[in-house]
């Protein structure tokens, strides 16, 4: 399948592959900024642990453990360990908004 297109010069045939990359790099130039990511919370569970809600889901854990932070991701794999709190939060925030690409949306 192909499109014609008419400029205000000349006409252009486009194979329906050549449409579709066009449609897609117009779309990625819309969203050319970092996409917004989902809003991460935290809560304290118990003395130590904090628990993230990453856009309404279960976004893992940091656990402080011999005075370093212990980031674990939602699916208990670990994600690194680090010297302070915020570290280790920013951390596993930044690794959500790859592991969850759906969850990211528009924040007001």
């Amino acid at each position: 399948m192909s499109t014609t297109v008419t400029t205000d010069t000349r006409e252009v045939t486009l194979d329906t592959d050549t449409v579709d990359v066009i449609a897609i790099l117009e779309a990625e130039a819309e969203h050319s900024g970092r996409a917004a990511r989902a809003k991460t919370t935290w809560t304290q569970e118990d003395d130590g642990e904090w628990v993230a809600n990453y856009g309404g889901y279960f976004g893992g854990s940091v656990d402080k453990r011999d005075g370093r932070f212990v980031a674990s991701d939602t699916f208990g794999l670990v994600v690194g360990d680090f010297a302070t709190l915020e570290e280790a939060q920013a951390k596993l925030s930044d690794q959500l908004h790859v592991m969850l690409p759906s969850v990211i949306r528009p924040v007001a």
